[in-house]
């Protein structure tokens, strides 16, 4: 242990040190200022750090760290050290999708679907991150235009920008995404034509690997291109449906053999309906509803999977029901209001397995309508209003709806019978039972479960169905085969799936409203919104067959707020706040008055004594370890020696002069003070003293201490009253 003064200059430097570090920590604890850890490379942490700066509603575990990958916030995928995912769907996220988001350069999965409250329009520096290879914005309130650059992202297989408000031309450059099987532009404001590649451009025809082109609900005009299809094509739905295109249907979509829906209806499509259709032998569902085609109604005999038929609204040809109306065993609905049919009606259709509904109101069907016999075991309904069927032979084999209205059979026997009136729908759309859960009721703010008749806060939203097959929207069987596959896929608890209101809007999608309820408790936390948003959007999630393409728009999750369970108060984050602002003012006190006495003590002795052993300053400063010996500041030693006089000097040698001197206690001391030209190194000095303050010896002078300040390097002993080991040798 060193003496004083050293010990007491010690004391004070080590306890300025250490508070100093406390108030460091202190501070940082509650001003909540996070240094970035090693463990994220910062180009991605200053990405996220912008990105975090610029939306509203962030997962809370992005305000209590700085580093995205070593404390994995909330959404965030990395690999090394690096962001790989970004995944925030049904965070109820707010503001803009910056430029610096450019920065994450090994993104590979970026996904912020359904948070409506992301806005303004997308950085041209999306198109940086070459690595993308999902990109889901789906269901959010971005505008302007799509980017060019996306067509750089050479990596990418999924883009969805569908239900957003995107204006402007569908990029040219979107021909380079040679590896995407999924574009979802659907649900905007897009305008102009479909772009086709030149010999200087690229254009959608350039992307043979996609299967799905989703381009309905926009201001898409002018003609479909027939180079926009070829037969080295994969596409198995082309929804083109909800805009404006002109023109007829070109022959070419005939060679993509893989189509299984295709919807180009509500459009102003012309012309004939090309023949080679009927070669699109794996279609089951097709709209070519509200257009004006003319022609011969098109021939879909070949067509042997084909469930769903749409035609309506058109000005083709009259004429008699063709030969597939009675040839087609998959079909289950039929729709061809307002057309020009005409003749007696064919009756084999109503004998298929499958037949749900027949539509064929605003015809000229005329004669005897025949359903006596051979009654498909599914059908529901046959609407024949407005046709010229002027009597009707019924058997006991039907039952169900049949809607006779404007036909002269309802002017003699048959005009006070329900046929002939305007019939209410008799049957409630399919909604998930309650009946287990009794009378219970739950607070507004939340939901029954099906499961466990316990109040939750479920995942709510609303699934479109672009093309299902089936037009029964009370069929038991079919939305419980719907509901399990929701749980079953989704990996939540058996029975936690509440369907309701089932129908078919404007746009003939069939909406159903969606409610998952949490496995356990009254919320899922925000991995499984995440998890489950994602599945969504990414079409991870497939429902039966029979439901065809969808997508789906979730509401916003009531997260817990701060009111709820072990939160703070606002009041405790005050009473924090002012406590913790007070403790720091209390050790920035603390930390002056320390300093100031460090440097008083600094002052007194003139130097730092152990700031440079090594001029170069790879040394750490140091104190040497001493045993028994003790620090000499230069001006004690010249005090007791009166500034080194000559009549102190005791002795002399190529090392330099010894002198006598007397320390403040009564302590006789021998000085060996070093000369100009004989001084060793730094780091050898501090060798040196330390050896020899572990020399103890009887017949050896012990050493008391050092001086090594202000150039000088001095050692301090013993002092022997005797003289030197020569002078008695000598006698």
């Amino acid at each position: 242990m060193l003496p004083s003064p050293w010990a007491h200059l010690t004391t004070i430097k080590f306890a300025s040190m250490e508070t100093m570090q406390l108030l460091f920590f202190l501070a940082i604890f509650c001003s909540e200022i996070h240094l970035i850890s090693s463990l994220t490379d910062p180009r991605d942490a200053a990405a996220l750090q912008s990105l975090k700066d610029s939306w509203k509603n962030t997962p809370p575990g992005w305000t209590t760290s700085e580093d995205p990958c070593g404390s994995p916030w909330e959404g965030i995928t990395c690999n090394s050290s690096r962001v790989t995912a970004l995944g925030l769907s049904t965070m109820g996220l707010q503001g803009k999708l910056s430029g610096d988001i450019g920065g994450l350069t090994q993104l590979r999965s970026l996904d912020l679907s359904y948070n409506p409250g992301l806005t303004g329009s997308l950085s041209p520096r999306l198109g940086d991150l070459q690595n993308l290879n999902i990109l889901i914005l789906a269901g959010c309130g971005f505008s302007g235009s799509i980017p060019d650059e996306l067509g750089n992202l050479a990596e990418l297989s999924f883009l969805a920008l569908n239900s957003n408000n995107f204006t402007g031309i569908i990029p040219a450059s979107f021909g380079k995404l040679s590896k995407l099987y999924w574009l979802d532009l659907a649900d905007n404001k897009l305008t102009g034509s479909l772009p086709i590649s030149t010999s200087n451009t690229p254009g959608l025809d350039l992307l043979l690997n996609a299967k799905h082109f989703h381009f309905n609900k926009n201001q898409l005009s002018g003609t479909i291109s027939p180079k926009l299809f070829r037969s080295e094509m994969v596409l198995i739905h082309v929804l083109f449906d909800g805009n404006k295109f002109t023109g007829s249907i070109p022959s070419t979509l005939g060679l993509v053999q893989t189509l299984e829906v295709l919807r180009l209806d509500r459009n102003a499509l012309t012309g004939n309906t090309p023949s080679n259709l009927n070669n699109l032998t794996n279609i089951n569902e097709l709209h070519l509803a509200h257009n004006n085609l003319t022609g011969p109604l098109p021939n879909l005999t070949d067509m042997n999977t084909l469930n769903y038929v749409d035609l309506s609204n058109n000005s083709f040809d009259p004429s008699e029901a063709p030969l597939w109306f009675s040839t087609l065993p998959s079909l289950t609905t039929l729709l061809v209001e307002y057309g020009s049919l005409q003749g007696p009606f064919p009756q084999k259709l109503f004998s298929f397995p499958q037949i749900q509904q027949v539509k064929l109101r605003n015809n000229a069907f005329n004669n005897t309508l025949n359903m006596s016999d051979s009654i498909g075991p599914q059908l529901e309904l046959v609407d024949l209003m407005d046709n010229q069927i002027s009597s009707v032979t019924l058997g006991s084999g039907y039952t169900k709806t049949l809607i006779l209205v404007g036909n002269p059979v309802c002017d003699t026997g048959l005009s006070n019978t329900n046929y002939c009136q305007i019939q209410e729908q008799t049957t409630k759309p399919y909604s998930t039972s309650l009946a287990n859960c009794g009378s219970k009721s739950c607070p507004l703010d939340q939901k029954l479960s099906p499961q466990s008749c316990d109040c939750a806060y479920p995942y709510q939203g609303t699934l479109y169905f672009r093309a299902p097959s089936f037009r029964e929207l009370s069929n038991v069987t079919l939305f419980h085969t719907l509901e399990m596959s929701l749980w079953v896929k989704l990996d939540l608890t058996p029975g936690s799936v509440f369907l309701d209101n089932p129908f078919f809007n404007i746009d003939d999608y069939l909406q159903v409203q969606l409610a998952l309820f949490p496995p356990i408790g009254k919320y899922f936390n925000r991995s499984e919104i995440q998890r489950i948003g994602f599945d969504f959007s990414n079409q991870t999630y497939k429902p039966p067959r029979i439901f065809g393409p969808y997508f789906f728009i979730a509401s916003p999750y009531p997260f817990p707020g701060i009111h709820e369970g072990t939160s703070i108060s606002s009041g405790g984050i005050i009473g924090i706040s002012i406590g913790c602002s007070l403790l720091v003012l209390g050790l920035v006190g603390l930390g002056i008055y320390a300093i100031l006495q460090k440097k008083r003590a600094d002052k007194a002795i003139g130097c730092k004594p152990f700031g440079s052993w090594a001029p170069s300053g790879t040394d750490s400063g140091n104190a040497p370890v001493l045993k028994g010996a003790r620090w000499f500041p230069y001006d004690e030693l010249k005090k007791c020696t009166h500034n080194f006089s000559e009549s102190n000097e005791i002795g002399s040698g190529g090392y330099g002069k010894v002198y006598r001197g007397m320390l403040s206690d009564g302590q006789v001391i021998a000085i060996k003070r070093a000369q100009q030209g004989s001084m060793q190194g730094g780091l050898q000095f501090k060798t040196e003293i330390e050896l020899l303050s572990r020399v103890h010896h009887k017949n050896l002078v012990g050493l008391v201490g050092f001086c090594f300040e202000q150039g000088e390097q001095i050692l301090v002993y013993e002092f022997m009253p005797n003289g030197s080991l020569r002078d008695s040798l000598s006698g």
